[in-house]
């Protein structure tokens, strides 16, 4: 697997991640739609530790910086 995340794309999903769990816990979000938002939130949080998104390689994008 290639790298194919930049820096401030791992840093917005993991903020993303984080907001999303602090609403859960807070009860904001609740029901189906706060699990399929904890799933979602955990795919963001494993995608930015890997730095790899499989979404990105079908549409071809690439927001990691070329060396």
């Amino acid at each position: 697997m290639k790298k194919n995340m930049g820096s401030v794309d791992k840093i917005v999903r993991v903020l993303v991640a984080i907001i999303i769990a602090v609403l859960y816990w807070q009860g904001i979000i609740s029901g189906t739609l706060g699990i399929v938002l904890l799933v979602f939130a955990g795919v963001f949080v494993l995608t930015s530790l890997i730095s790899f998104c499989p979404l990105y390689t079908i549409l071809g994008l690439n927001t990691c910086k070329k060396k």
